[in-house]
């Protein structure tokens, strides 16, 4: 990377309320308004090596929300509706739990379908147990305290209960 693009890579991101951070660029060909809200697991030590939930956003609507366990995951488990490789995780959303087919992309993180996304802005506590060549391992997330209405604003969601 060069330039803009590098200097946008490097900024800072700013406190979206709790443990969330957000991150806001602008795309420099297309002049789209990007915004990223992160959130590390509650055992995070740094940026680089914590479980971490990101949302994308992209001109007013979420784009894409993703689970990285940043540790090896176990393969797919399971087809999805279109073929595609998915693993069945276990979600626990405050006191509410659930079972959900995460498109598994790459090994590296699992995308994270609108529901759960939605369930997970408006939580107190949110759990999200998958595979791992070990075994189950179950990331815990406090996404307490965030400004939904900075969410709704980039991302077009607002928060649901399960």
């Amino acid at each position: 990377m060069t330039g803009l693009a590098q200097t946008q890579a490097q900024k800072p991101g700013i406190p979206a309320g709790g443990k969330w951070t957000e991150f806001d660029a602008e795309d420099p060909m297309t002049a789209a308004k990007k915004v990223r809200f992160e959130l590390l697991a509650n055992n995070a030590e740094d940026r680089d090596s914590s479980a971490k939930i990101t949302l994308y956003c992209t001109d007013g609507k979420l784009s894409l929300s993703d689970f990285r366990p940043n540790t090896k995951m176990a393969g797919p488990n399971r087809p999805g509706f279109w073929g595609q490789p998915q693993m069945e995780v276990t979600v626990r959303v405050d006191n509410s739990h659930s079972e959900h087919g995460w498109n598994w992309v790459n090994g590296h993180f699992l995308s994270m379908d609108k529901g759960t996304t939605r369930e997970l802005i408006g939580a107190h506590l949110f759990r999200v147990e998958f595979l791992s060549p070990e075994g189950p391992q179950i990331a815990e997330f406090s996404p307490e305290g965030l400004d939904v209405s900075k969410v709704s604003k980039a991302c077009g969601i607002t928060p649901k209960r399960p």
